[in-house]
């Protein structure tokens, strides 16, 4: 899978590119990251992008023309592309939406600084606008690794384990249960005597148990997303835990 990362700051990507899972499976080619330098289509000798916008007010604004151009010609480049421009009015990246996302052969990503982009860009290009909440920050760089960090999880051949991501939270409607590495005992507190049974329905059972538990109690919004796709023994877990919940379309 091919991300090309349209920035005036590509060097931000550097040590993202060679670190961790990500830069071992862009080491076997199974992913490519590229970062694209936004001041490379310029149409200036000090390679601006932003101008003063219309009407006043604080800050700068990057300018149409330069952006549609760099836009398109990387569209041009390789394979059949999906763009996306990481910004606050986009939709959510969420599990399933990453899940979407790892279909494409190839997306192209551009980032914003300053006060965003002329909004020329958005009118003519027609991009695919995609949030990570409700927050600010200073541009999309810090977006777009989190975005490629999702969805490079995803693709077959990156995690060395493929149970270890369908285990993810998020991954079947639930968080991820509590994990145990050595020593055994840590200032007074062992590890659960299951995990060192080697009863091993024992064991995905507590772990099932733990991980419902910490949805209801942490992120019951998630219980009422997922509640059409869980197990009949998950759900039966989540009602042992939230015993007044009533699932919603159920009578009272």
């Amino acid at each position: 899978m091919q991300f090309d990362v349209l920035t005036i700051f590509p060097q931000l990507f550097d040590a993202f590119r060679t670190t961790g899972v990500l830069g071992k499976a862009i080491e076997r080619g199974v992913v490519s990251v590229d970062a694209h330098d936004l001041r490379n289509w310029a149409d200036n000798k000090w390679r601006q992008l932003d101008d003063e916008p219309y009407g006043g007010g604080a800050g700068m604004v990057l300018q149409a023309p330069p952006i549609l151009e760099a836009l398109r010609d990387l569209t041009k480049q390789g394979g059949p592309s999906r763009s996306i421009v990481l910004g606050p009015r986009g939709r959510v990246l969420n599990q399933a939406f990453a899940e979407e996302l790892v279909a494409e052969q190839r997306l192209v990503m551009l980032c914003g600084r300053y006060e965003g982009f002329d909004e020329r860009v958005f009118e003519i290009s027609q991009l695919e606008e995609v949030s990570l909440g409700d927050f600010i920050l200073g541009g999309g760089e810090v977006a777009a690794m989190a975005l490629i960090e999702v969805v490079t999880r995803l693709v077959p051949g990156v995690v060395g384990d493929p149970q270890s991501v369908l285990a993810d939270s998020f991954e079947r409607g639930l968080l991820d249960h509590p994990s145990y590495t050595r020593p055994a005992e840590v200032e007074g507190l062992s590890v659960p005597d299951v995990l060192v049974s080697g009863n091993h329905e024992a064991i995905r059972r507590w772990r099932l148990e733990r991980a419902v538990e910490a949805t209801v109690t942490r992120r019951p919004d998630l219980i009422k997303k997922n509640w059409a796709r869980y197990s009949d023994e998950v759900r039966k877990l989540v009602l042992h835990f939230a015993p007044d919940w009533v699932p919603e379309g159920s009578a009272d």
